[in-house]
């Protein structure tokens, strides 16, 4: 006697208002995780530490609680990281010279190193992460 063969393609296919749903789902878990992210980098500020990669990074993993195959949420959930990283540096420390956003913006080139570096892997882990949850 054999035993039934498992139907996997039967279990990948969604109907599409999951897909809606999921997008909607990885969308709302990223500007939770960026939220969060915000408030736990200033936090850890306090303590003393520097940890710029938070709120990019949170933001990449409250994306991961949604499922789609939609492919233009994981761009969006990176340019979020990025937005929230560069707008967290910019609370933190504003320019003296001007403490416009726009400002910092134009200057984004004269920041230190590290923190260009903790920016960037907070972008990266904003458009990764979505894609694992695929």
């Amino acid at each position: 006697m054999t035993q039934p063969v498992p139907d996997y393609a039967a279990k990948a296919k969604r109907p599409a208002g999951n897909d809606a749903l999921g997008a909607g789902l990885m969308l709302a878990g990223a500007i939770v995780g960026a939220l969060l992210g915000y408030f736990a980098f200033f936090w850890i500020a306090k303590q003393g530490y520097y940890a710029l990669v938070l709120p990019g990074g949170l933001c990449a993993l409250g994306a991961t609680c949604g499922r789609t195959r939609w492919l233009f949420v994981p761009p969006i959930v990176g340019i979020m990281a990025l937005f929230v990283g560069l707008f967290t540096e910019w609370r933190f420390r504003p320019f003296i010279a001007d403490p416009s956003f726009t400002y910092f913006l134009t200057q984004i080139p004269k920041l230190y190193p590290i923190t260009l570096l903790m920016i960037g892997l907070g972008t990266i882990l904003g458009f990764v992460l979505p894609f694992t949850r695929r």
